[in-house]
């Protein structure tokens, strides 16, 4: 199994910008899928970016080219970097990772409000 930490949400002005990190408790090259999803009140949760172990990366519409997920093997993290935040962006964050076998591991999610 797989602990996940992330770290990095908060209040933004609209076209600013957060990086959120998740910090895993084994080596990122041991998780086949790490994914960053958001659910905002009354909202399905809605996956954002992804990066496989292999550090192909894929995002949904709403974010490309606004959102980058990137990784630190050295110090096991995988990061979101969030420019150009709309008000719709706020929701709250998870960090997911699937591990071929095993199933799906979550992290605790951290807030992130993008308002004037």
């Amino acid at each position: 199994q797989v602990q996940l930490v992330e770290s990095g949400g908060g209040l933004v002005q609209p076209g600013g910008s957060l990086r959120l990190s998740c910090a895993a408790s084994r080596s990122i090259f041991s998780i086949n899928l790490v994914n960053w999803y958001r659910q905002a009140p009354g909202k399905e949760r809605e996956l954002v970016a992804q990066i496989t172990r292999g550090g192909n990366t894929d995002y949904p519409d709403s974010v490309k080219g606004r959102f980058t997920i990137s990784r630190d093997t050295a110090k096991n993290t995988v990061y979101l970097q969030m420019n150009s935040l709309k008000p719709e962006d706020t929701a709250v964050y998870y960090c997911n990772g699937y591990i071929l076998g095993q199933g799906d591991y979550w992290g605790q999610g951290t807030q992130v409000t993008v308002s004037s």
